[in-house]
């Protein structure tokens, strides 16, 4: 009889989980809700949000300067929720790939205890002690993942929980910060880096296909593919951090109805400003906004010729459904990036650009895993296949 519960199913489920948190942050973000609870982890001093006339005057009284807003709060403390299940999953997995080396299996318990003790230090208002416990939770698993004796899967299920430990402290200041871009930024990549690792752990466990030799010398291509498309991410996450999404008006391709607008790349790109500074809004001028823009529009296109050009080889070479389905999810995303522009950035379709913007990277993360050998361990593989192509 199959069980229920294998490793593979535990990375399939925290790699979907992943993929809704990143989709649902980005709702939260969008829709201007990502200081509405002006306190972590807490909202107002609630675990969950005020619900009561009375808690909701406490929270007014509390945070004057903030008034509290249901409708957005519940989004922001609801994504807080999620994204403490899907520690819950990843640390699950992470336990998994060390079960039988015992050192590293207490090294991990120990990274946990580290953080949920940090997180306490940090209600306590102790922040340099609730930062250095949280930088011990960081150490301890990527200490686990050097010493951990199995293929890459493992390794990187092991790695994966110290980078949502990171997320989690990212989470923490994007609030603290008042959504500082660097900060924003840098919560936006560790969330696609979270669902890119999850994704190879969960396909690179279920793939048994043995790959051509035409597909094995197609790896190269796909990673140069990734590496691109994770520094077109980053553009458009700097472009959201700091409110240029629209800097352009709804002109497209030219910007204010020209080729070359008055731009500031010096300010548009200055990854680190003043402390206390709240960056609700964007604090850059039209210039630096536009320049911002502009940049993601031209990475946008190099991003399209190659991805496009990699679909076509991973087509030739044997892996059509992969490479197919690359090819629609850039086209995908051009158009919806196109229609933020022309229609004024509307929530569902800016949302929708962050969801396939994923979806497009687990694909590449897909066909670099068909770009390899199959694992020479089999007991990592699953009996169900989940690669296309």
């Amino acid at each position: 009889m199959r069980a229920l519960i294998t490793p593979t199913r535990i990375a399939v489920f925290a790699t979907a989980f992943a993929f809704f948190v990143i989709v649902f942050g980005a709702f939260v973000r969008l829709s201007n809700a990502g200081l509405s609870c002006p306190d972590w982890p807490t909202c107002y001093g609630k675990a969950t949000w005020p619900g009561h006339k009375q808690d909701i005057a406490k929270a007014n009284a509390a945070f004057p300067d903030r008034p509290y807003e249901t409708h957005l709060a519940w989004r922001e403390q609801m994504h807080r929720m999620i994204a403490g299940t899907l520690g819950v999953l990843v640390f699950t997995l992470a336990l998994v790939a060390v079960w039988r080396r015992r050192a590293l299996l207490y090294a991990l318990l120990a990274a946990a205890a580290a953080a949920a003790i940090g997180v306490f230090l940090y209600i306590q208002h102790a922040h340099a002690s609730a930062a250095a416990m949280s930088l011990v939770a960081i150490a301890l698993p990527l200490f686990a993942a050097s010493r951990l004796e199995r293929e890459a899967p493992w390794r990187v299920a092991v790695v994966a929980f110290a980078v949502v430990i990171l997320q989690a402290m990212l989470g923490m200041w994007t609030v603290t910060l008042l959504l500082k871009p660097i900060v924003v930024l840098g919560h936006l990549l560790g969330g696609m880096l979270t669902l890119a690792l999850l994704g190879y752990v969960a396909l690179r466990l279920a793939d048994t296909r043995v790959p051509s030799r035409e597909q094995l010398d197609l790896k190269p291509i796909v990673i140069g593919a990734l590496v691109l498309l994770a520094v077109q991410i980053a553009l458009g996450g700097w472009t959201s951090a700091n409110y240029a999404a629209l800097a352009c008006g709804v002109d497209f391709p030219k910007c204010y109805g020209q080729w070359g607008p008055p731009t500031d790349f010096q300010q548009g790109f200055a990854l680190w400003r003043g402390i206390g500074v709240n960056y609700e809004g964007g604090v850059l001028d039209e210039p630096a906004r536009a320049a911002i823009q502009l940049v993601h529009r031209v990475g946008a296109l190099v991003v399209f010729g190659y991805i496009l050009a990699t679909a076509w080889l991973a087509w030739r070479r044997g892996l059509r459904v992969l490479g197919a389905l690359a090819a629609l999810l850039l086209c995908t995303q051009v158009a919806l990036g196109i229609g933020n522009v022309k229609l004024m950035l509307p929530l569902p379709v800016a949302t929708a650009h962050n969801g396939v913007a994923a979806l497009l990277l687990l694909c590449l993360i897909a066909l670099l895993v068909r770009t390899q050998p199959p694992l020479a361990d089999p007991t990592s593989t699953s009996s169900f296949r989940l690669l296309p192509g």
